[in-house]
């Protein structure tokens, strides 16, 4: 039986650096091929931007989700979260195995921030169960994270059999830990990095990472290995780290 799993989560900040000074899509997808990752969680997807396209000359036809996905991961799923009149963006999954099934759920918690999260059904090859993902970007202000989270545990409490093996991961823009720790609680979860070094990851701003805003969840795995891709050549490349993670199904 095929056991372990590797994956990571990357908030791409739309394919393009601090400010939009730089289109750093390219950059991107090279840093994820390395990685090697079965299954990649990526927040602030834009799938589709009129200037952006214009503006930068290797903007990709068909949306950064496919543009990505590339030939390394055959199956990826886009939830739009935030349109404007310009084009839209939200969180997508990449995978190397079918997904069987996707959802886009809009948890916003103010008008002012369109929120969101998928979930995917993943068969990999030979587990008795499909592999659950969920991918998050939760809001800035406290008050509307624990309003999403609660969102996110009720899905998952309805949605997601108990005995499921089940990843959420993504940008909980949350810097402080009790929130993301009654969630797990909840939700019978444990943060990965918490579980490997009594706290999540770094992982914010990229190139000195400070804030611990990223998180990778699971349930039903073991974990073997985590870590933190970042430093000073991520000023090329994202505000935020890139966050992998190597599990083993229990």
């Amino acid at each position: 039986m095929h056991n372990t799993l590797r994956i990571a989560t990357f908030n791409i900040h739309k394919g393009v650096t601090h400010f939009n000074a730089r289109f750093a899509l390219h950059h991107q997808r090279d840093m994820l091929r390395k990685l090697q990752a079965d299954v990649v969680f990526l927040q602030e997807v834009r799938d589709e931007h009129a200037q952006h396209s214009q503006r930068f000359a290797a903007w990709p036809a068909f949306g950064q989700s496919e543009f990505l996905a590339d030939a390394i991961w055959p199956d990826f799923a886009y939830g739009k979260n935030s349109v404007y009149p310009a084009g839209h963006h939200g969180n997508a999954l990449l995978s190397k195995y079918p997904i069987t099934y996707s959802s886009n759920q809009d948890i916003s918690a103010h008008s002012s921030e369109q929120r969101g999260m998928l979930h995917c059904e993943i068969n990999v090859p030979q587990w008795d169960k499909p592999l659950h993902a969920v991918c998050v970007h939760l809001g800035l202000f406290a008050q509307w994270r624990r309003q999403q989270l609660l969102s996110v545990s009720e899905y998952i409490e309805q949605h997601v059999p108990a005995g499921a093996p089940l990843i959420i991961a993504g940008d909980f823009n949350d810097w402080g830990l009790r929130t993301g720790r009654i969630f797990a609680e909840r939700l019978n979860m444990r943060e990965v990095f918490e579980h490997h070094a009594g706290k999540p990851a770094r992982s914010f701003p990229s190139w000195l990472p400070i804030l611990r805003l990223d998180r990778i969840y699971v349930r039903g795995f073991q974990v073997k290995h985590v870590e933190v891709h970042s430093g000073p050549q991520f000023i090329k490349v994202s505000d935020h780290a890139i966050l992998s993670a190597t599990l083993n199904r229990i």
